[in-house]
């Protein structure tokens, strides 16, 4: 159990840090997608420093601070079950997907965490 936790904290640290890298640099699918769900591109920055705080945070608690990754993978949830919300009030579902893979490995990422 202990391997599966790390890998998937793992993938999600990873996946965060990517998707907060590309909203920095304003990557045209993320200034796209933003703009069709209704998201203002001044949001961009901040919602990437919050992936890129949920990626710290996980990296924390699997170095030793668990209740910051208790607190980081809790973070990323409510994050991915707001841009999941923004897609179904925009009803922009060809690519739900990514905010629902996002979400899920936020969710199993929280499972480990909090069962440490």
């Amino acid at each position: 159990m202990l391997v599966a936790a790390v890998v998937v904290t793992v993938i999600t640290i990873g996946a965060n840090a990517a998707i907060a890298a590309a909203d920095v640099a304003r990557a045209g699918f993320v200034l796209a997608n933003s703009a069709e769900v209704g998201v203002p591109p001044s949001w961009i920055p901040g919602l990437a420093a919050l992936k890129a705080a949920g990626a710290a945070g996980l990296l924390l608690g699997l170095v030793g601070v668990p209740l910051v990754g208790v607190a980081a993978a809790t973070g990323l949830v409510l994050f991915y079950v707001g841009a999941l919300a923004a897609h179904v009030r925009a009803r922009v579902f060809h690519n739900i997907a990514f905010p629902g893979t996002y979400l899920a490995l936020a969710v199993a990422s929280l499972v480990f965490a909090a069962a440490r």
